[in-house]
């Protein structure tokens, strides 16, 4: 086990590294890239020059790469390129806002689906059944800023029941019943989405450990269905389970950009758009890296999981996790 986590996080050591070159790369190759940027197109070219010099723009974009990413592993994410305020100070608030919304909608449907798949394996085709896949089917059609909108027009402005956008009412800054009211509608369009997903991954995880030779045979012992389903059939079924709950971790820190926007949430994903839009590289680099590292801890994290959801899974096997 110790052996296999020292492994994976060497391997993501690595993996970030090359993501932090890559993401350099692009942006420095980019059309109206820093230099770009940074420079006043007004400037005499012996002016923009001396402003290249003391920005650093004039060295070779290996030597920036390390500079970057000495201050970077310093904690210093770097300023904005036009209004020169440093990265954190704009970034880690959103990071907590997109978390509150996110993390509300990812309990709240997990608290829903699985238990509802689970349930949907056991009467296939009931209409508990058919009606998960209704609502599957509209949460994986329908685009995300198209019900944001379709709720906002409803509740917000023809019935005046919750707030149209916005994490607070102005003047209520940090009041949890305030913060509750406004949750309602991000929520409730983000769970739809999650809630399409996971309630088809339980059922259909569940629908195929229930159809394994152990499970008839101890439903042939004799063993109350209940029993069959919770003790022996739902330990196995949540492995894949597992799989995309590790996969999300990184939705829960990078945001739903479209939904966030739609309700003028304060979070990293509307923040990611009017960054990417303001040309702000030194921001959306610093998003970048900071959704790889969930990614990466997500996976890292699945896997141990699956260590103690079956004893089965070796982790300290080469190779990886296997059975």
């Amino acid at each position: 086990m110790t052996e296999y986590l020292i492994r994976r996080i060497i391997q993501s050591v690595l993996v970030l590294f090359l993501i932090s070159i890559l993401s350099f790369a692009l942006i420095h190759a980019a059309p109206g890239g820093p230099t770009q940027i940074f420079l006043s197109p007004n400037l005499s070219a012996e002016a923009g020059k001396i402003q290249a010099h003391n920005l650093g723009l004039d060295r070779p974009v290996p030597v920036q790469y390390f500079i970057w990413l000495g201050n970077l592993l310093q904690g210093d994410l770097g300023y904005t390129f036009k209004n020169h305020i440093p990265v954190g100070k704009i970034l880690w608030p959103t990071v907590g806002n997109t978390m509150v919304l996110m993390g509300a909608a990812w309990l709240f449907s997990l608290i829903i689906a699985i238990p509802w798949g689970i349930y949907n394996s056991t009467r296939q085709y009931g209409i508990s059944d058919q009606t998960s896949n209704i609502i599957a089917y509209l949460g994986f059609a329908m685009p995300t800023f198209w019900f944001g909108i379709i709720l906002q027009q409803y509740f917000a402005l023809k019935l005046g029941w919750l707030p149209l956008s916005d994490m607070y009412t102005m003047g209520k800054q940090g009041n949890m019943l305030d913060l509750l009211y406004h949750l309602i509608l991000p929520v409730t369009v983000l769970t739809l989405g999650f809630l399409a997903a996971y309630s088809k991954y339980s059922r259909a995880s569940m629908i195929d450990v229930l159809d394994q030779d152990y499970i008839r045979t101890a439903r042939a012992k004799g063993l109350k269905e209940r029993r069959v389903v919770f003790r022996h059939a739902l330990r196995n079924a949540l492995i894949p389970i597992i799989t995309v709950l590790g996969l999300d971790l990184a939705v829960l820190v990078g945001g739903a950009a479209l939904t966030e926007s739609v309700f003028n949430w304060p979070g990293m994903g509307r923040l990611f758009v009017q960054m990417a839009v303001a040309r702000e590289y030194s921001v959306l680099m610093s998003i970048t890296l900071l959704v790889s590292v969930f990614v990466i801890l997500g996976n890292l994290l699945a896997d141990i999981l699956y260590a103690i959801v079956d004893p089965r899974v070796q982790l300290g096997r080469s190779g990886g996790a296997s059975s």
